[in-house]
């Protein structure tokens, strides 16, 4: 019974990997030469996310600035995170809104041209919202990977998207599954943007 439970998650990620391959693969093409653009004009790349989502957003960066399965010379990206909400020092007795603390880096770090990955697994998520608006407002791009039931519909974060914006949106209601295809996305996207700076290889390295 364990055992058939076990086989059983397997099977539902490769379902739902083949499920989304087809709907994926343009905006994950988008989100590439988003980066490359972005980063071949001397701008950065910004990730941040909640939870989960935020080891996903660091785990991006680091394929950026060290290697993904080439070597390459390192590309500039900069995980965001919510320490800024509880700093180890009282600041005069001021609080900082949680929701607010990826927004506020991303008002610090942020350029024009600039590039905002936002990971979230969730329809909506108040942080991911704020750190949305904030790029807007310092004329940057934003990839967002979202999740959720219905994520293929205009969802609270998706509906926030310009046109210049893209959306890698996971349709599935367990966290587990969304996670799992968001590090897909990200692999597909650190090797897309590999092929694009480096050009094709055979086998990684």
């Amino acid at each position: 019974m364990l055992e058939a439970r076990i086989q059983q998650q397997f099977f539902e990620s490769a379902d739902l990997s083949y499920q989304v391959a087809d709907n994926l693969a343009r905006p994950i093409a988008d989100a590439a030469q988003a980066a490359v653009g972005c980063l071949t004009a001397g701008g950065k790349l910004l990730a941040c996310g909640q939870g989960g989502s935020q080891w996903l957003a660091q785990w991006l960066c680091s394929a950026l600035m060290l290697r993904f399965e080439r070597e390459r010379p390192p590309l500039a990206a900069l995980a965001l995170g919510p320490s800024l909400a509880q700093p180890v020092f009282p600041l005069g007795g001021a609080e900082v809104d949680a929701s607010l603390a990826l927004a506020l880096q991303v008002r610090a770090l942020g350029q024009p041209g600039d590039l905002l990955v936002a990971c979230c697994a969730l329809a909506d998520d108040a942080a991911v919202r704020a750190a949305i608006h904030e790029a807007h407002a310092k004329d940057m791009s934003v990839v967002l990977l979202g999740g959720g039931a219905g994520a293929q519909e205009a969802g609270a974060l998706a509906s926030l998207l310009g046109e210049t914006d893209v959306c890698i949106a996971v349709p599935h209601e367990r966290l587990a599954r969304v996670h799992e295809l968001h590090l897909l996305a990200l692999h597909a996207l650190c090797d897309a943007i590999d092929i694009q700076l480096l050009g094709d290889a055979d086998d990684p390295v």
